[in-house]
């Protein structure tokens, strides 16, 4: 009887006014979740962060030809943090060094992006879930700091139960039939292989936050059916960026730059076209499936939808990403969708202004945007988000193991760092835990 009530408890939590409700919540993820840490039954957990979060170390070879003499200083020496203290960037006076080693190269004839010749680069603190962290100050919650903390509280331990797996925030997952080494699933394969056997056989609930989200996705569906079933418990998405589906304010930062790519004293501008050499500025662009026709960026000569992207990516000076848009990007929105076939829960942020139009009204796409709103978390169009339920929800078998939850006035940030949205994160993750597999 107990144990029913257990499983009930969440569901009759949604049955109470919001203020009972939540303060029930985090008394139950408070005392609860002890409770299970005592019995024994929480899941390895692998956290995979935001773009803005892993960090980058580089080794210079003398295959390395600098610009510059002082940029070839590090050669022959150990790894250093390429992209992991922001603030030594300018400090050692290595803006252009780091923009030129920080940069991928686009093989055409491998159709795949690599590092410059003799700069190699690695993730640091693969396995530790304090292992990634942002680059601006002040914004250590972004990187999920909060709900580590709060898990911890509950019973979860760095390299016991719980773990990170950070990736090279440059590439994109690989297509299918291609290699994953740039983009690290064999690592993955292993740490939850190794979290699983460590936690006596358990199944690990996989938790990715952003890009983070797109990263554990497509690394589910990358494994096959059997492998899934016996290591995978849960899926957990916050946010989740879909590339085959796309969102207008990755649009944005392609045509802007971003301030995803922090380096003090710069702007996004000026980190721009070290920004548009990554897989990741493009593999988000919006979508034809989703987006259709409608308008996304608007000039005074014309207009350009997601049918136009080649013509908008000359337009903007990029004519360099006509190629990789057309032969990597475009082929992950076509095709039949591929369900992970694992209990999935995703949980949105709706409710907050977001770009849908973009409009440059005199051509000039130096500056700032003037922004068209619709609905979304702030940085994700809800059209995605329900097109990629739709599709979750269109496959007979998936759909009886997924749940989608919309938190009003939650921003895509906010959702890891919101008291009250962190809330119901962690409850979602007690109740993977609670499950029978």
């Amino acid at each position: 009887m107990a144990a029913t009530l257990a499983r009930l408890l969440p569901l009759l939590l949604l049955l109470l006014p919001p203020p009972l409700r939540e303060y029930l919540s985090a008394s139950e993820i408070q005392h609860g979740a002890k409770d299970d840490a005592a019995t024994g039954v929480l899941h390895p957990i692998v956290m995979v962060p935001g773009v803005i979060c892993p960090h980058v170390e580089a080794r210079l070879t003398e295959a390395y030809h600098p610009s510059v003499p002082r940029c070839g200083a590090m050669i022959g020496k150990p790894w250093f943090g390429l992209w992991e203290n922001a603030t030594d960037v300018p400090a050692h006076d290595y803006l252009e060094c780091f923009k030129e080693q920080m940069s991928l190269v686009y093989d055409p004839a491998a159709n795949e992006y690599r590092n410059p010749p003799g700069v190699d680069t690695r993730i640091p603190n693969f396995g530790s879930a304090s292992g990634f962290s942002d680059k601006r100050p002040l914004h250590t919650a972004l990187c999920l700091a909060v709900l580590r903390e709060s898990l911890e509280s509950i019973g979860y331990h760095d390299g016991d139960t719980l773990f990170g797996a950070p990736y090279d925030l440059r590439h994109a997952p690989p297509l299918p039939g291609q290699s994953s080494e740039a983009f690290y699933f064999e690592q993955v394969t292993r740490l939850v292989e190794d979290a699983s056997s460590s936690n006596g056989g358990k199944k690990a609930i996989l938790f990715g936050h952003s890009y983070g989200g797109l990263a554990a996705l497509e690394f589910v569906r990358s494994k096959p059916l059997a492998w899934r079933s016996k290591y995978v418990k849960h899926l957990i998405l916050i946010a989740p960026t879909i590339p085959a589906h796309g969102f207008v304010d990755a649009l944005r930062n392609l045509i802007q730059g971003t301030d995803k790519l922090y380096v003090p004293g710069t702007t996004p501008l000026s980190l721009r076209a070290t920004w548009r050499t990554f897989e990741t500025a493009m593999v988000n662009i919006p979508s034809r499936s989703v987006f259709g026709h409608d308008p996304l960026v608007t000039t005074k000569q014309r207009n350009y939808s997601a049918y136009d992207m080649e013509d908008l990516l000359a337009a903007i000076g990029f004519g360099d990403g006509v190629e990789p848009y057309r032969r990597r990007q475009l082929p992950r929105t076509r095709g039949d969708f591929q369900a992970p076939l694992v209990p999935v829960t995703c949980l949105y942020g709706v409710g907050k202004s977001t770009p849908r139009r973009l409009v440059y009204w005199d051509g000039d796409f130096d500056a700032p945007a003037e922004l068209v709103y619709g609905d979304g978390d702030g940085t994700v169009n809800l059209a995605s988000m329900l097109a990629f339920d739709d599709k979750m929800r269109q496959h007979p078998v998936q759909r009886k193991q997924f749940k989608s939850i919309k938190l009003a006035g939650a921003g895509h940030s906010d959702i890891v760092q919101l008291q009250w949205a962190l809330q119901r994160v962690v409850q979602e993750i007690q109740e993977a835990n609670r499950v029978p597999s």
